[in-house]
């Protein structure tokens, strides 16, 4: 069985992202070489985001999610993305990067792949959301970078 990871919208958006060659080029390569070792998910939240973008690269990013199963959101997730904010791991600005977790936890998502080093691949910000998960009975997915899911050769 496959491990499980959700695509968050920043690396969607890193895969054509000029201003950030390093970035665009791992993840391009992890994308094409690696993904398909993962049952991989999106979200009707990352879509909605990049519906919001402008073109030339919307379509693009839209083409690039579309073959991926969508998680929906439900009260479920909204309620447990409250429950990150109430707490305060998460600011009520960013309720989309605490939606993000949310679906992926309920859902019992493996990782949570992102380049959102500001609110979601940042380790204090993951021991609270993981002992917030643990003390109310949800999973708690790894948050990492694409670059972290890199297979090397020893």
């Amino acid at each position: 069985m496959k491990q499980t990871l959700y695509l968050e919208t920043s690396v969607v958006g890193a895969y054509l992202d000029n201003d950030e060659p390093f970035r665009r080029d791992l993840t391009i390569r992890w994308w094409e070489h690696e993904l398909e070792e993962y049952q991989v998910y999106s979200s009707v939240l990352v879509q909605r985001e990049i519906e919001r973008m402008e073109e030339p690269h919307r379509s693009s990013y839209l083409n690039l999610i579309h073959p991926l199963e969508k998680l929906e959101l439900t009260e479920e997730v909204a309620i447990l993305a409250d429950g990150y904010i109430d707490r305060g791991i998460f600011h009520r600005k960013f309720i989309a990067d605490a939606i993000h977790v949310a679906l992926a936890s309920f859902h019992k998502i493996d990782y949570i792949v992102t380049w959102n080093f500001g609110h979601l691949a940042n380790v204090r910000k993951q021991a609270r959301v993981r002992l917030f998960n643990t003390s109310a009975g949800f999973f708690s997915p790894v948050i990492v970078t694409p670059e972290f899911l890199v297979h090397t050769t020893v």
